[in-house]
């Protein structure tokens, strides 16, 4: 099993920037994927960003590209999500994901093995 603990979720304006933690536990030496989905309200769970924790290959869904980045702290098990530009499009509960393939820049939230608890962002125009 792995437990992961987000942290950084706020109430932001347009243009700002905001960075996430997930800080993941327990059976780390397994994990071999992390990244973020986000979930507004109304709709489904999305693919934001991803990283291999070997190499450290990232991918991210178009709609964050130049604005996002994803890395990681393997010493420290810990994923952050640096997001600069914010637009209140970006408004949505982010979760931090563990253990799921990544194919391109897309990843199905029905395949992701474990799951955060999910920190909000919401962004004002």
């Amino acid at each position: 099993q792995v437990q992961l603990v987000e942290s950084g979720g706020g109430l932001l304006q347009a243009g700002d920037s905001l960075r996430l933690s997930c800080a993941a536990s327990g059976r780390t030496s397994s994990i071999y994927s992390m990244g973020w989905f986000r979930q507004a309200p109304g709709k489904e769970r999305d693919f934001v960003a991803g990283i291999t924790w070997i190499g450290g290959s990232t991918a991210y869904t178009n709609s964050v590209k130049g604005r996002f980045t994803i890395s990681s702290d393997n010493a420290k098990n810990t994923v952050y999500l640096q997001m600069n530009g914010l637009k209140p499009e970006d408004t949505a509960v982010y979760y931090c994901a563990a253990q799921f393939p990544i194919r391109g820049s897309a990843a199905a939230a029905t395949q992701v093995m474990y799951w955060g608890q999910g920190t909000q962002v919401t962004v004002s125009s």
